[in-house]
């Protein structure tokens, strides 16, 4: 099984900024990294009109877009998918996957925690929390990184998440 990391945290706690620091970084250390990322809202990736718009609206269960440098699938989703799931049906070219958006997975977590959202924290270790990732020191059994320490967070990935058993 590909070696699977959520990154955690409230609304525009810093999450999607933390995973696009964290991908090349990983990528330069030899990783290929894939991303999920959960949008509770529902979204749409075709646009009315457009010819993959139509085949899909005239009943096609799933369309495959595809250019020379991007494929995309859109698909009928019967239900919600976990996290297990979409990998399982969509991602076999990893090293790693960081997720994002799944608060709640069996999964191991950083969590980022700026000062400046003035929550509370979302999981303790025996959520699987591995870290938190701030602007200020956290006690909270778990190392705590500078927001701004990539090489930190990538080395501690590496010997958690990377070092376990395929």
């Amino acid at each position: 099984m590909i070696p699977i990391l959520s990154i955690v945290g409230k609304s525009n706690s810093g999450k999607t900024t933390l995973i696009e620091r964290l991908i090349p970084a990983l990528k330069n250390r030899g990783y290929r990294v894939a991303t999920i990322k959960h949008n509770r809202h529902g979204f749409d990736i075709d646009h009315e009109g457009k010819d993959s718009w139509r085949h899909r609206h005239a009943g096609a269960a799933a369309t495959v877009i595809a250019s020379p440098h991007v494929v995309a699938l859109v698909e009928d989703a019967e239900k919600e998918y976990d996290i297990s799931e979409l990998v399982d049906r969509y991602l076999h070219n990893a090293d790693i996957i960081l997720v994002e958006g799944f608060k709640q997975n069996p999964f191991p977590k950083i969590e980022v925690s700026l000062a400046a959202a003035k929550h509370g924290p979302l999981c303790t270790k025996e959520d699987g929390l591995l870290a938190v990732a701030g602007d200020r020191q956290q006690d909270r059994g778990v190392p705590w990184y500078d927001i701004n320490d990539i090489a930190g967070l990538v080395q501690m990935i590496e010997d958690r998440v990377m070092a376990q058993p395929r």
